[in-house]
C-alpha cells in the first residue's frame, strides 16, 4: 500500500529536527511551527492551551496530509511575548495538566485495587465530586470507573 512503515510515523531519523520555526513576514508577532512526527492529538491540545493564554491572539494548526506525519502550528501574539515563548509556556502548562490527570487516574485505580469485599471506603478514598455530586469513593456509589 501507500502507507509508510509504522515506525516512520513517530521515530525521528538521524539529523531530523522535531520542530522547525518559520517567522511570518506578513503578520506581526507571528510564526509557523512545523512539528514533525506528531499528529492531531498534540496539535489540538497545544492549540487549546495557546488560546487559553491572554497574550495569544491566534493559534491554529493543520495537518497537510494524512500520510505525512507532521502538522503546522501558527501562532500570533500581542507582542508582549514571542510566539516561541508562548508555545513553550503552553507546552509547560500542557505537561502539568497531563501530569495531574495521570495522578488522578492512578489514584482512582489504586482505590479500586485496595477495595475490600464489603464495599467499604478505604482510608483517604473519600473526596468531593468535581461535578458537585457530593462525596465520592468506591463505597459511596459507583461511577464511570466501575468495571
Amino acid at each position: 500500500m501507500n502507507a509508510p512503515n509504522r515506525h516512520e510515523l513517530f521515530v525521528l531519523e538521524d539529523g531530523e529536527k522535531a520542530l522547525e520555526v518559520t517567522e511570518d513576514t506578513k503578520i506581526p508577532n507571528a510564526a509557523t511551527f512545523k512539528v514533525v512526527k506528531q499528529d492531531h492529538t498534540l496539535g489540538n491540545m497545544l492549540r487549546a492551551q495557546l488560546l487559553a493564554s491572554p497574550n495569544v491572539l491566534f493559534a491554529g494548526y493543520k495537518a497537510p496530509h494524512p500520510l505525512h506525519p507532521h502538522f503546522l502550528l501558527k501562532i500570533q501574539t500581542d507582542g508582549t511575548i514571542t510566539p516561541a515563548a508562548a508555545l513553550e509556556a503552553a507546552a509547560s502548562r500542557l505537561i502539568a495538566t497531563l501530569s495531574a490527570l495521570e495522578g488522578k487516574f492512578r489514584r482512582e485505580f489504586s482505590f479500586k485495587d485496595g477495595e475490600s469485599g464489603g464495599g467499604a471506603v478505604t482510608a483517604g478514598a473519600m473526596e468531593t465530586d468535581p461535578y458537585g455530586g457530593g462525596p465520592v469513593g468506591w463505597g459511596a456509589g459507583r461511577d464511570y470507573l466501575d468495571f
